[in-house]
């Protein structure tokens, strides 16, 4: 159950009806809730005096809701960048898997500035499946990003791996990404919510659309609005590819949440060959945006070489987006 509180409702009272009811309090920008467990269904009188508004949920997807919130919320990193909310943008995010080298995130920035792109993503620190795997550049990484980034006056985004270096992300990114890996991790969760940045929550591989959405709850009642959703493929049956791309889910999430959606579809396929049809099949959903990965020589990349794609692959990729944004309502940016 959400509880709107009224304005002048008094601040102690509120906390102690916050407290026998088992609630979480929020500021939001246009008022203060309470957000109960959601097998209260019904306020108790002595309350009923503080409420502006109750909502019953059906369940703990709560702040993220449409009963909440009916129109899709809107993150803004700049004055011409939106993602969400009455906009009608898709953004497109790309960049290496990895920051190997200022040459190689120098080129990535000069693909993004060439195509009109305003987000670059890289990881500096890198959660690998194997130990032997190249782990990422760590804090160097992360400071030439910020750098490349603010040369060429493009957005980052970039993945926090755990809680050792989360602050540091923090402080450097315009948009923390929280992986697939990290995403059951209640102390980045929480830590991201009182930041107030951005965030991009990924989906767990094995996670069900209850328990992604349930995480977005976490930052949202920690105090931060900015979340963002990411689809990035769930592990079935299917060996042929490393995941299959839940587009079913996406209807889901676009239907009953209030948090934007991007679609990673380099990360579900796994193979460069599949990136730019499951792309297309993205934008034809009508998207809040885009990731997908591309690196200048994906034959030397250090991590995740298979699905990323060449500067020319991706750029052939963007431009056969735009007809396709056109036809569902969007504009690329």
């Amino acid at each position: 159950m959400i509880i709107e509180l009224k304005k002048n409702t008094d601040k102690k009272f509120a906390e102690t009806a916050s407290k026998e009811l088992s609630a979480i309090m929020v500021e939001t920008k246009t008022s203060t809730v309470l957000v109960t467990p959601s097998k209260l269904k019904k306020l108790d009188e002595k309350f009923q005096a503080i409420a502006e508004k109750v909502i019953v949920t059906e369940d703990d997807i709560q702040l993220a809701g449409k009963k909440y919130l009916s129109q899709t919320r809107q993150i803004k990193l700049a004055e011409n960048i939106c993602i969400g909310g009455k906009t009608t943008n898709t953004v497109v995010i790309t960049g290496p898997c990895s920051v190997e080298s200022e040459e190689q995130i120098t080129m990535s920035a000069e693909l993004c500035i060439s195509l009109g792109v305003k987000i670059l993503r890289a990881g500096a620190f890198k959660p690998r499946t194997s130990p032997y795997s190249f782990q990422g550049m760590g804090m160097e990484g992360l400071i030439l990003l910020k750098k490349i980034g603010k040369k060429f006056g493009l957005k980052i985004i970039t993945e926090v791996r755990d809680s050792t270096h989360v602050n540091d992300i923090i402080e450097f990114a315009d948009i923390i990404q929280i992986g697939a890996k990290s995403m059951y991790d209640h102390g980045i969760l929480k830590s991201c919510a009182k930041a107030k940045k951005p965030v991009l929550l990924k989906r767990g591989f094995g996670t069900t659309l209850q328990e992604f959405v349930q995480a977005a709850e976490f930052i949202l009642s920690g105090g931060n609005e900015n979340v963002i959703l990411c689809e990035r493929g769930i592990r079935t049956f299917e060996t042929k590819t490393r995941f299959t791309l839940d587009l079913c889910g996406v209807s889901y999430l676009k239907e009953f949440t209030n948090l934007p959606v991007i679609l990673d579809p380099s990360h579900a396929i796994g193979y460069a060959y599949g990136v730019p049809d499951l792309a297309r099949a993205c934008m034809a959903m009508g998207v809040e945006g885009l990731l997908i990965e591309t690196h200048p020589d994906p034959s030397v990349a250090k991590s995740d070489a298979s699905q990323q794609l060449n500067h020319q692959q991706f750029s052939e990729l963007y431009q056969s987006l735009k007809p396709i944004a056109a036809a569902v309502g969007r504009n690329l940016i």
